[in-house]
């Protein structure tokens, strides 16, 4: 039964890895979604298009706002892209908006198809490849953050600025807060494939500046047992190691690796990220 579970856990965590899908229905984006040309990553000689939210208001004020830098964007916004439904980050943040006033400037960076499980794991793996989280993370933090800052009016500290992702995308957010603790402050880390990665359990642990980075994770009981006990053993260094108010770890027994769960969870995640006092479900 374990290894039935350790093989459900691996295939389901493998499926995302298609970039390049062929719109199947109208886009569902919201009008403050743009999708942005491809930039070169010179960390990986590749390039990669990006997505950015607007919040609403954003085009008729001066204000600067939180960013949040989010992984796999063809499924965050739109239908349309998604591989297997989108997570809808655009229609429950104009929700929060509203509601309680929580304005953020969302980076969706898409997802390198083919090289995404190399991409979106800092070390090397016998079945997988070379990792090439490095590369990405530097990426994110020498070539796009700073367009991001040049372009828009973001509050670009770290108490502002957070990372998040499922699946791969949240081994690689749980990484980025190591690889770079004086940049990322916040970092959402949803179903994390740390059964391709264990050494992310000691570089989390000497993170420099773990107890000052508020992380939430979030993992679904039904993905099962290996990624179930990778989250336990995370939220149990945590408990030992970070103040109690930074830290928020959910085992959901309901919960499934697919986008479903993690839309189902994205307000209630950004709304403890940002510290909003918003109904988030």
């Amino acid at each position: 039964m374990h290894n039935k579970l350790t093989l459900t856990a691996l295939l389901l965590a493998t499926l995302p890895a298609i970039a390049d899908v062929t719109p199947t229905t109208n886009s569902t984006a919201e009008p403050n979604v743009h999708v942005m040309p491809a930039i070169p990553m010179r960390t990986l000689q590749r390039e990669r298009s990006y997505r950015v939210y607007l919040p609403e208001g954003y085009q008729s004020s001066d204000t600067r706002y939180p960013v949040l830098y989010m992984h796999d964007g063809q499924n965050l916004f739109d239908k349309a892209t998604s591989y297997a439904g989108e997570w809808g980050v655009d229609e429950s943040l104009n929700r929060l908006s509203a509601q309680c006033g929580l304005k953020l400037i969302v980076v969706g960076i898409d997802n390198g198809g083919e090289h995404r499980m190399t991409e979106l794991n800092p070390y090397n793996n016998e079945r997988f490849g070379s990792g090439e989280g490095n590369a990405y993370v530097d990426f994110l933090v020498n070539e796009l953050k700073p367009l991001v800052d040049r372009n828009y009016r973001t509050l670009s500290g770290r108490e502002h600025t957070a990372v998040m992702g499922s699946s791969m995308g949240g081994l690689i957010s749980n990484h980025a807060i190591n690889r770079y603790p004086d940049v990322f402050g916040m970092a959402g880390i949803f179903s994390p494939s740390y059964w391709i990665a264990p050494q992310m359990f000691n570089s989390t642990k000497h993170n420099p500046r773990l107890q000052e980075t508020r992380t939430y994770l979030l993992t679904g009981a039904l993905e099962g047992e290996e990624m179930s006990a990778g989250h336990r053993k995370m939220q149990a260094l945590l408990e030992n190691n970070v103040p109690a108010g930074q830290w928020h770890a959910e085992l959901d027994p309901q919960g499934e690796h697919n986008e479903a769960f993690w839309r189902e969870e994205f307000p209630q995640a950004a709304s403890w990220l940002f510290d909003a006092q918003c109904k988030s479900k």
